[in-house]
């Protein structure tokens, strides 16, 4: 997977797309137990052209979320890390991972999709249910 365009197709391919626009497609990901989770992709370029796909799913509101907990859980996990996004006009968190196009493929994407949206959505049930774990 060498572009943006490729991984469209493939994701696409395999779940239905309920964004697709240029640099931004989403979809929801069938999790255990009747659960679904929101996938979102997008491309990123940093200041040297290089290209990255973010993979990131929705926990829940900032709001109430002691920050000093979301720096200590970025610095356990050896994927995805905690970002703050606005949903709607409100900071919300989301679990991300940037990975280089280079080094992506097919079985390394849908690792990172299963891994972030199981975790995602385990950590959004923490916060729905106010509990401390995080």
């Amino acid at each position: 997977m060498r572009h943006f365009e490729a991984v469209r197709s493939h994701i696409g391919s395999q779940h239905e797309l309920r964004h697709n626009d240029p640099y931004l497609i989403s979809f929801d990901l069938k999790l255990a137990h009747d659960r679904h989770q929101g996938i979102y992709l997008a491309e990123l370029e940093d200041e040297s052209g290089r290209r990255y796909l973010r993979i990131s799913t929705p926990i829940g509101p900032l709001a109430g979320t002691d920050p000093s907990r979301c720096l200590r859980f970025n610095w356990q996990q050896r994927t995805g890390f905690l970002a703050v996004a606005d949903l709607d006009g409100s900071p919300y968190l989301h679990l991300c991972e940037n990975r280089p196009y280079e080094f992506l493929d097919s079985a390394e994407l849908q690792r990172v999709v299963g891994e972030l949206g199981t975790l995602g959505d385990q950590l959004e049930q923490i916060v729905v249910n106010g509990g401390d774990a995080l």
